[in-house]
C-alpha cells in the first residue's frame, strides 16, 4: 500500500467571516521527524491542523496527500483534539465502537481494545464511563482510540492543556511510543518545555503565515526571524541572552 507521505500544501490559504486565518501556507511534511506547530494565540495553528486532517477545506489552495484514502476504508490519519469527545459508554465500550467503526471484524474488536488500553495504562478502569473519567485519563483514552488504528499519521491540538504535569508526562511518553511505532507526529503545543523535549522540527506560525520552519534546536538556540525571536522571549522570560 503507498504511504499517505508526504503531504504537500500548496498556497493553503482560509478565510473566516472576512479574516486570513491561514494565508499561503506552503510546505512539506515527510515521514519520520515529530513535528511541532509553535505560535502565538491567533495564529492559525489549529486551523493549520483540520486543514491538514481534512476537517475544513482551504478557501485557496491545495492540500495533497501522496496517496488516496479509499472511500469507506479505515482512515490512515488520526487527529486528537485538546478536549476529546468520549462516547456515552465504558472507556472499552468507546473503543469496541471505534473498532466498529472503523469496519474492525467483531472477532477482533475485544483483543485490540483491550491490547490498547493496555499500552495507555488504562486496564484498571475499562468498565468506568468514559465520561467521568479525569482530563488526563480522557485524553490518554483519545490516544489509544486513534493508536490502535495504526494511523500513519497522527494530528495533535494541544493534547496535554490543562493536565497537571504528571497527566502531561503520561500523554508524552504515550506520543513517543506512538511514534516509535512509526506514526508521523504533527502536534501543536503552547508548552515550549514540551516543544523542546519532543519536537525534531519546528513550524512556527505567526499571523496565518509560516514564520519560520527549522530543527527544533536550532529553532530554540538562534531563530531566524525577528517575530519567532519576540515569541520565545515572551513566552520564555528566564531564556538566556545572546551574550550569557
Amino acid at each position: 500500500m503507498a504511504s499517505l507521505l508526504p503531504l504537500e500544501l500548496r498556497d493553503v490559504s482560509f478565510v473566516a467571516r472576512g479574516r486570513t486565518i491561514l494565508d499561503r501556507v506552503s510546505m512539506r511534511l515527510d515521514a519520520g521527524s515529530r513535528t511541532f506547530v509553535l505560535g502565538p494565540n491567533g495564529a492559525g495553528k489549529s486551523v493549520l491542523l483540520r486543514v491538514m486532517h481534512g476537517l475544513i477545506a482551504p478557501t485557496s489552495g491545495e492540500v495533497r496527500w501522496s496517496a488516496v484514502e479509499a472511500p469507506g476504508a479505515p482512515r490512515r490519519q488520526a487527529m486528537v483534539f485538546q478536549r476529546p469527545v468520549m462516547f456515552r459508554r465504558s472507556a472499552l465500550g468507546n473503543l469496541r465502537l471505534a473498532l466498529a467503526i472503523a469496519g474492525v471484524p467483531a472477532s477482533e474488536r475485544e483483543r485490540r481494545a483491550r491490547a490498547a488500553l493496555e499500552r495507555v495504562g488504562l486496564v484498571s478502569i475499562s468498565h468506568q464511563p468514559a465520561r467521568v473519567l479525569s482530563g488526563g485519563e480522557q485524553q490518554r483514552l483519545a490516544l489509544a482510540r486513534a493508536w490502535m488504528l495504526e494511523p500513519e499519521v497522527l494530528f495533535l491540538d494541544e493534547p496535554t492543556a490543562n493536565l497537571d504535569p504528571g497527566a502531561t508526562r503520561e500523554i508524552e511518553r504515550i506520543v513517543g511510543a506512538i511514534h516509535a511505532a512509526g506514526t508521523k507526529i504533527v502536534m501543536v503545543t503552547h508548552n515550549l518545555g514540551q516543544a523542546q523535549r519532543l519536537a525534531d522540527e519546528i513550524l512556527f506560525i505567526h499571523d496565518g503565515r509560516l514564520a519560520e520552519r527549522s530543527a527544533a534546536a536550532d529553532f530554540f538556540r538562534k531563530p531566524a526571524t525577528a517575530e519567532a525571536v519576540a515569541y520565545l522571549e515572551g513566552e520564555l522570560p528566564w531564556r538566556p541572552s545572546a551574550a550569557a
